[in-house]
């Protein structure tokens, strides 16, 4: 469109440009504590009906299937981008635009065509996926169907026809869970998890145990909230496995008698809240140093790094945490103790 009042100023957009890749991993409370995504690997055309402490959700996949919870890193990577976003005081839209190799190398996939490739397809399975609920985001309860994006669109391609840029429109019930902070920060090493249920138990453990010292579930309760559609005792075999292999990060399985499950944070988690408080001004230091990032995250992933060192005496943890954050912009972050 072109001629007078034709061109939009530039700040009134109504995208949002995906930018910030140092954005903290954050997931969406409900689609942690409910099993929206499918944890099959093979296309999932079965309806989901759940219903648990007065959440009623129903997942109608499409002909391509339920999206999967690999296809959930997709709006992991949105949900991160715009919270870092509100945090930075910038202006989001629920429209986003991304660059898919970012998307890709956030969340630790391959970069190759058959990646590319596979990022098409969990696009079209998440546009197709269609959650009826009455789960509660922000104040507001209502009963509603929605599809987990509402359109997604290549922007861009090269000239061998690859997906370079892609727009992505997140449903409104999506973007208010972000406006209203219904979210939680993950560790990194999230996405370095292969197995489906080792992702779920860890969205699992993250959003119900937190940083309280434990929290006890018993297997049929676990395999309902997983959306395991594994016999019972298939899932407690696979638990079982996942116990002995030990791998979920920040946490802890261990499997007690009467068919319960303990799930305990590990060092890290526990004692990071006792790393010495840090001066307003530090974190004001701290955003200008990481513009965009999530500072509260970053100083929650110093204090694990902290504890993890052995918590060592700090002569002044505001020195210490800013020495960090400097390094860890040079890509040392996991370098000197800085004490």
């Amino acid at each position: 469109m072109s001629g007078a009042g034709g061109a939009r100023p530039a700040a009134i957009r109504d995208f949002f440009v995906c930018d910030i890749l140092a954005a903290m991993p954050k997931h969406d409370i409900a689609s942690m504590e409910h099993p929206i995504f499918s944890l099959s690997t093979r296309p999932d055309r079965r309806v989901l009906d759940y219903a648990h402490n007065g959440v009623e959700v129903t997942v109608t996949p499409s002909v391509k299937g339920r999206a999967t919870i690999f296809d959930a890193d997709i709006l992991i990577f949105c949900i991160s981008q715009l919270v870092a976003a509100l945090n930075a005081g910038r202006p989001t839209s629920r429209r986003l635009t991304l660059t898919a190799h970012d998307l890709l190398t956030a969340t630790g996939r391959e970069t190759s065509g058959d990646g590319y490739r596979r990022l098409r397809d969990a696009f079209e399975r998440l546009a197709g996926t269609r959650i009826t609920t009455n789960i509660v985001t922000g104040d507001t309860e209502t009963t509603s169907g929605f599809g987990l994006i509402e359109a997604w669109e290549i922007v861009r391609r090269t000239r061998a026809g690859r997906m370079v840029s892609v727009s992505v429109t997140l449903s409104d019930w999506l973007y208010q869970a972000v406006l209203s902070r219904s979210v939680l920060t993950l560790s990194r090493d999230y996405f370095s998890l292969r197995k489906p249920l080792e992702r779920r138990l860890y969205e699992l453990a993250r959003k119900h145990c937190g940083r309280q010292p434990e929290w006890r579930v018993s297997v049929e309760t676990l395999c309902k909230k997983s959306g395991s559609a594994s016999p019972r005792r298939v899932f407690r075999a696979m638990l079982r496995e996942i116990i002995r292999a030990d791998t979920l990060p920040d946490y802890r399985l261990e499997e007690e008698p009467g068919d319960i499950i303990r799930v305990t944070p590990r060092a890290a988690v526990l004692d990071a809240p006792e790393a010495p408080p840090l001066a307003p001004e530090t974190l004001d230091e701290a955003r200008a140093l990481a513009p965009g990032a999530d500072i509260y995250a970053l100083e929650a992933e110093w204090r694990g790094y902290w504890a993890r060192s052995g918590r060592p005496h700090l002569r002044s943890a505001d020195r210490a945490f800013l020495g960090w954050l400097r390094a860890r912009g040079r890509g040392k972050g996991r370098g000197r103790a800085q004490t």
